[in-house]
């Protein structure tokens, strides 16, 4: 396990560098971070970008071990550095050229590309710091979630870039490479959604498990509920279904009892029989 997870680090790192050597930095489309001031020094002083953020990034960690102790990792801090040379490895040495002279597809493919490289540092349970570490910091004395605080300054770094280089469309540009980005890392670190959960009240509850043993062939659990209402009893069927079986599941509830009430809620990860598990 510990090998996958510097695998996925390691091909991560090589994903991030080439999203922004290819597409990102080529048509200053800037997505935030510590990356993204490193590439507006870049757009003043003709600065490499890689180098750069490895210098703003070390006080950060030393603040970070101080603050959230040593366990935020030496892995981290190698993330940081081999992620940020490759960068400057792809743009100098490599001299990697943007594919596309489109700046929408630019946003595009790097935004994913960050968001895909990052989403895989994160499950080898690294950081490639910036905004992360900022996060972790100024939630712990302040009322905003680590998350609010990353996309403040995220949001700030992407409008530095846009006044710097002069471009309200560039800045536009850099905050939908954010977002992409964002909801890329949601996808390698959740999964799409693949089964349902489904919480069913009915006064048939008995023919309606038996229809779905029989049926659907899927194991439910009874759930002892009652209403303080009426202060009747009142069992809770749960049930677990993949997404293709959710109308099949549906109409059969509905013919035992259109009155019963169904809950469906989208599941992420499901361990056991009949579900296979994420990667």
């Amino acid at each position: 396990m510990k090998y996958v997870k510097l695998l996925y680090i390691i091909l991560g790192g090589i994903i991030f560098a080439f999203g922004y050597a290819a597409f990102l930095i080529p048509h200053k489309i800037v997505p935030g971070g510590v990356s993204g001031i490193a590439m507006i020094l870049r757009f003043l002083y003709n600065t490499p970008v890689g180098i750069v953020a490895i210098l703003l990034n070390i006080p950060l960690f030393i603040i970070a071990l101080r603050i959230l102790g040593i366990s935020f990792g030496v892995k981290s801090l190698a993330a940081i550095i081999y992620t940020n040379l490759l960068i400057d490895f792809f743009v100098y040495s490599v001299g990697i050229k943007s594919p596309t002279d489109n700046v929408v597809l630019a946003t595009l493919y790097g935004g994913i590309l960050l968001g895909l490289g990052l989403g895989l540092i994160f499950r080898g349970d690294a950081s490639t710091g910036g905004t992360d570490i900022v996060g972790q910091i100024f939630s712990r004395y302040t009322n905003l979630s680590i998350g609010m605080w990353i996309m403040i300054v995220d949001f700030a770094v992407i409008t530095m870039a846009g006044i710097t280089t002069r471009s309200i469309e560039l800045a536009l540009l850099g905050y939908l490479a954010l977002f992409l980005s964002s909801k890329v890392i949601d996808l390698i670190l959740e999964g799409i959604d693949y089964a349902r959960a489904a919480f069913i009240i009915s006064t048939k509850s008995e023919k309606i498990t038996d229809q779905i043993y029989e049926k659907m062939q899927r194991g439910v659990t009874i759930l002892d509920g009652h209403s303080p209402y009426s202060r009747e009893k009142r069992p809770v069927i749960m049930c677990v279904i993949t997404k293709k079986e959710t109308p099949f599941f549906k109409s059969l509830v509905k013919n035992v009892d259109r009155d019963a009430f169904v809950i469906l809620t989208d599941v992420f990860e499901v361990l056991g029989k009949g579900f296979r598990s994420r990667v």
